[in-house]
């Protein structure tokens, strides 16, 4: 991959997992260099001019109405990051941390955070060499910003904290001292501007969006797969249907599966199907299609905030002049990304329903009960569905949004936060959990198919998908422990393989 050149703008949820998760390289624009240099040289004006400035001369939260001297001034930003850093329990993964760090540095390259350019050098040379400060994931309530696990990430620019580097956790001046990499220290407003912002949870949910993405699309897959183990009536699928009607998602979800079926009998009409389905069958579209809509929406707002100044106070050098606000409120990424989470949720849902008629004698059209060949003896997939089940449940109670669960704190001086990192941290469950369910019904969407394959032909992307699902789990002939089939099932969603061989078969399913 190239270098990817920080500006400030034209950021993408793709550039931050192609950096935190893949190891992409990046460089500051000489321009964004030049924005940060410039506006140093007015906050150092204004420090010398004795200008009251919030956490420059002040301190923070409940204490802002303290002017501090100016030995006091030099310490201040050491024990700011010591006080934040008040995090608690596992450490985030790398690629959550990696994504904070660039999501950080873009929010300098606007020029209107005031820091050292070497503060944001550091952070550059610190993801290219691959040492990723120990942060942990929880504390954060998402304003002012992320705090704990940026302050965390802070302590590497004193020789601080903890680090992993090639494997190792080490110290934090181990970490850097191997890297090569200079610690710059903190100086004047240099650990506020690096922990005000909400660029943990942005970075969870950038991230969190591409991972959902990809698992609609394999969810689409999954579908075509039932509809054509249970005979479905493909009318409702037909482009016209739903241009008619005029929900982007819901046309491009049809298309997907239309790709799928593309080939086999059922789509040629050689095979005959309920006049209607049950709602399950013939409203995938509509269902998978609003799921679309809202992370297409979330995504947007999401790049909103990876391109936008995150900070407080915020400095503008052309009109020198300082103003402090709340621009490191979480609320515009959490309220999207708690809808979205609740949609994937929802998909689960339908899922599970299609599993349901799949194993369900009085529903699936001819198929042998729970999918197995010696009812009785043998009860095949009926226990998979219990699973999926307590999988959605968990699912349900974490779509409860936590945009809406406000905790007043710092002597209510911050009397409402975001609760975003708690959206993050759910989403992400919500998202795990989804692979399992998903993987459970394609495990029986092939078992189904097998019993159908000496009727009639499937789709091109359908076979495609059974065939990559059997290299890694068998035919359920008899029964047998299914805990390692799920695992594996989820494991295999969770890859993409199946989605990235189907797409060869069929093309892009966007």
């Amino acid at each position: 991959m190239d270098t990817l050149i920080i500006t400030g703008s034209g950021l993408t949820v793709n550039d931050v997992v192609n950096v935190a998760r893949h190891g992409q390289k990046v460089e500051l624009h000489p321009d964004a260099r030049k924005r940060i240099l410039e506006c140093r040289a007015m906050l150092e004006k204004k420090i010398a001019a004795n200008e009251i400035m919030y956490g420059v001369n002040t301190g923070i939260g409940e204490f802002s109405e303290i002017v501090l001297n100016d030995e006091q001034i030099k310490e201040f930003q050491k024990y700011l990051v010591y006080n934040h850093a008040a995090g608690i329990g596992d450490p985030a993964p790398i690629e959550i941390v990696r994504g904070a760090m660039l999501s950080r540095i873009n929010v300098h390259a606007h020029g209107n955070s005031g820091c050292r350019l070497e503060i944001t050098e550091t952070y550059v040379e610190m993801l290219n060499k691959g040492v990723t400060p120990y942060a942990c994931q929880k504390g954060s309530v998402g304003a002012c910003g992320d705090l704990a696990p940026m302050s965390q990430i802070a302590l590497l620019l004193m020789g601080e904290g903890k680090a992993f580097y090639k494997g190792e956790l080490l110290s934090g001046a181990e970490a850097m001292k191997r890297a090569g990499i200079k610690v710059p220290g903190l100086l004047v407003r240099d650990g506020l501007a690096v922990i005000n912002g909400s660029n943990m949870l942005t970075a969870m949910s950038a991230i969190w969006l591409v991972d959902a993405n990809n698992w609609l699309k394999q969810a689409e897959i999954a579908a075509a797969m039932s509809l054509e183990a249970l005979k479905a009536n493909m009318k409702p699928y037909t482009p016209l249907l739903h241009e008619v009607r005029g929900f982007k998602g819901a046309m491009r979800s049809a298309n997907a599966i239309n790709k799928c079926v593309t080939g086999g009998d059922l789509k040629e009409g050689r095979i005959k199907s309920k006049v209607q389905d049950a709602y399950s069958m013939r409203s995938t579209p509509q269902v998978i299609g609003a799921a679309h809509d809202m992370l297409g929406y979330a995504r947007s707002q999401v790049e909103i905030e990876l391109n936008g100044v995150c900070d407080n106070p915020v400095f503008f050098p052309d009109k020198d002049l300082q103003l402090s606000g709340a621009n490191f409120q979480g609320t515009p990424v959490a309220v999207p990304m708690d809808m979205a989470g609740a949609t994937i949720t929802m998909v689960c849902v339908l899922s599970e329903r299609r599993l349901n008629r799949l194993n369900n004698p009085a529903l699936n059209v001819g198929l042998p009960a729970f999918l197995t060949k010696g009812a009785g003896m043998f009860s095949g997939l009926m226990l998979s569905q219990y699973t999926a089940d307590m999988l959605i449940v968990e699912q349900r109670i974490l779509s409860a949004p936590a945009s809406i669960q406000s905790i007043p704190a710092a002597a209510d001086q911050e009397d409402f936060v975001s609760m975003g990192m708690n959206t993050a941290i759910k989403n992400n469950q919500i998202l795990d959990n989804a692979y399992g369910i998903l993987g459970i019904e394609y495990m029986a969407a092939a078992q189904a198919l097998d019993f159908r394959k000496s009727e009639y032909s499937f789709g091109t992307g359908v076979q495609k998908a059974k065939d990559v699902i059997r290299k890694h789990v068998q035919f359920l002939d008899i029964d047998r422990p299914l805990y390692e089939d799920h695992t594996t099932m989820k494991e295999l969603v969770k890859s993409c393989e199946i989605l990235h061989e189907v797409e060869k078969t069929v093309g892009s399913l966007e």
